[in-house]
């Protein structure tokens, strides 16, 4: 894996939380409305989560959002995917949302590898 990866996964995530933070102690009951909705959306249903976390993934290259990408390529890794189901969930993105896609579809591939390597280290440590 390149060198690169971090800066789209764990890094995005560790430059967010701070941010992340403070916001939520200004508006908790935003933060405890929205996290609501992210546990309904994201349960196990006829869909699983892998699938979900894949789509919002595909949503997040779609949408440009750094922090989105990092977000849901760590919940993919963490269901279960694949780097190739996440390249492949990509690649619709590059269907649906032409060459903006082919700019966030990268990072959103390096944010994959990034947490697989993390989950890889941490199974061998």
């Amino acid at each position: 894996m390149s060198d690169h990866t971090h800066e789209h996964g764990r890094d995005v995530q560790r430059a967010l939380s701070p941010l992340v933070r403070d916001l939520r102690k200004a508006i908790p009951d935003v933060y405890a409305g929205f996290s609501e909705l992210h546990r309904a959306a994201m349960a196990e249903g006829e869909l699983d989560v892998r699938t979900k976390e894949l789509i919002a993934l595909a949503i997040g290259v779609v949408q440009q959002c750094d922090g989105c990408i990092a977000s849901h390529a760590r919940g993919a890794v963490n269901a279960g995917a694949t780097l190739q189901q996440a390249a492949e969930a990509i690649g619709v993105t590059y269907l649906m949302n032409g060459g903006p896609a082919t700019v966030y579809g990268p990072r959103a591939y390096a944010a994959v590898q990034d947490f697989l390597a993390g989950k890889e280290a941490s199974a061998t440590s």
